[in-house]
């Protein structure tokens, strides 16, 4: 069978596709020495890496060089990360550089983006949570080291701006490896002992071995606790370490961080004429609407005929006087019938009623008890007997026992 001949195009196509689909060659690093450097006038950056035996072609494209950390320079070792494709025109392949960091620093940078992550997903990074840095800031706290350019740029800059600011500088190691417990010890005292309006902590710019201590977890976590609202000022413009992500401003250099938190005079000027015209319309606008209420309240009824209101409010107090008096006297009437009638009903329960059709009620001489049976008494006991018009003291002289009809007949048990 006769192959079909392919162009070169469909050569290097091919080339680019099977190396495409390859998982190693889509993301890899490589460390070498570079070569052959060359930044185009587009801002692209061309070169070579080599070892002792071998070297490839690279391209790295000008987004991505605006986030290198450092100067490539001839000779300079390196480890590149990005992909491995094919330059279809030449038929070359080449790697193309996403980013790129010395050599020695692979395991730094990947520290710095593992904590970066996890900083991330814990949320400190997340700008609803920080905190708004004060307009006029009246006292301001600084931590960095008193030896360093820095605060000199930071106080320079206040001074200029903000003449009567007071500044208040914690003296921190901004390098090393104790330099990041006395950072959160400086944002700690602020917080405790010396309260501030705001907090600048930061440093001059240096290599990423340098700046390090501000890619530490603890004063991460310092920063993000922190009730006063914290501006990162760490190196230069390009230096992103994880104290930018988490404070609550990021400042590209020192210099800016004071111009970030002091404003110019006439900024402070144009504030208050603006808020001094806010403040006048408010007024005016109440002065009208208190106009416009007083106008309604001349014209209304109530304050046009006061004394015919009065005399209203005499004639219904009168009408309520006439019926709370008729009220009064009915209810007297009606406790009056009820009170006869009471007294009515008791009078006909009254013995002595009894008594005066010719009744009289037996009750023991000594305890004043009544009798009422033949039972409860004996021959020779001293009664008392009472009548409607006295009492008749007797004693038992004989005792009948039986039933006593109405007409005189003794009924026998």
């Amino acid at each position: 069978m006769e192959l079909r001949a392919m162009t070169v195009s469909e050569v290097n196509g091919y080339i680019k596709k099977c190396l495409g689909v390859d998982p190693l060659l889509s993301s890899i690093a490589v460390k070498g020495e570079i070569s052959n450097c060359k930044l185009h006038s587009s801002g692209h950056l061309y070169f070579s890496l080599k070892d002792s035996e071998s070297r490839i072609r690279c391209v790295m494209f000008k987004s991505n060089c605006d986030g290198l950390r450092f100067v490539p320079a001839e000779g300079a070792k390196v480890v590149a990360r990005g992909s491995i494709s094919v330059y279809e025109r030449d038929g070359q392949y080449q790697l193309y550089v996403r980013d790129m960091t010395e050599d020695g620093l692979g395991e730094l940078y990947a520290a710095y983006e593992q904590l970066k992550r996890k900083l991330e997903g814990m949320g400190y990074f997340d700008e609803r949570k920080k905190k708004k840095i004060p307009f006029f800031p009246r006292k301001i706290g600084i931590v960095t080291s008193m030896q360093g350019a820095a605060v000199r740029d930071i106080m320079s800059v206040i001074q200029r701006r903000l003449g009567k600011a007071q500044i208040v500088i914690y003296d921190a190691l901004v390098q090393g490896e104790k330099a990041p417990e006395q950072i959160c010890r400086g944002i700690e005292y602020f917080n405790r002992k010396e309260p501030v309006d705001v907090i600048i902590v930061g440093r001059g710019g240096g290599s990423i071995e340098e700046l390090w201590a501000f890619n530490d977890e603890s004063l991460a976590r310092s920063i993000f606790h922190s009730a006063i609202p914290v501006v990162s000022a760490v190196g230069h413009q390009t230096d992103y370490t994880i104290a930018d992500f988490v404070a609550d401003l990021r400042a590209p250099t020192p210099t800016a961080a004071g111009e970030l938190v002091a404003p110019e005079k006439k900024d402070i000027l144009r504030r208050l004429a603006f808020s001094r015209d806010r403040l006048h319309a408010a007024i005016m606008k109440q002065v009208r609407f208190n106009r416009e209420k007083l106008g309604l309240l001349r014209g209304s009824y109530g304050l046009k005929q006061p004394l015919d209101r009065i005399g209203q409010q005499k004639q219904r107090l009168d009408d309520n006087m006439s019926r709370l008096s008729k009220a009064l006297l009915q209810r007297m009437r009606d406790n009056r019938q009820r009170l006869d009638r009471t007294a009515a009903a008791l009078n006909s329960m009254n013995p002595m009623r009894v008594l005066a059709r010719g009744y009289a009620m037996v009750s023991d001489a000594e305890s004043g008890e009544g009798i009422s049976s033949v039972e409860q008494v004996s021959v020779g006991k001293d009664i008392k007997i009472t009548m409607e018009n006295g009492e008749v003291g007797a004693k038992v002289t004989k005792i009948k026992r039986g039933l006593i009809g109405f007409a005189g007949e003794q009924n026998q048990f």
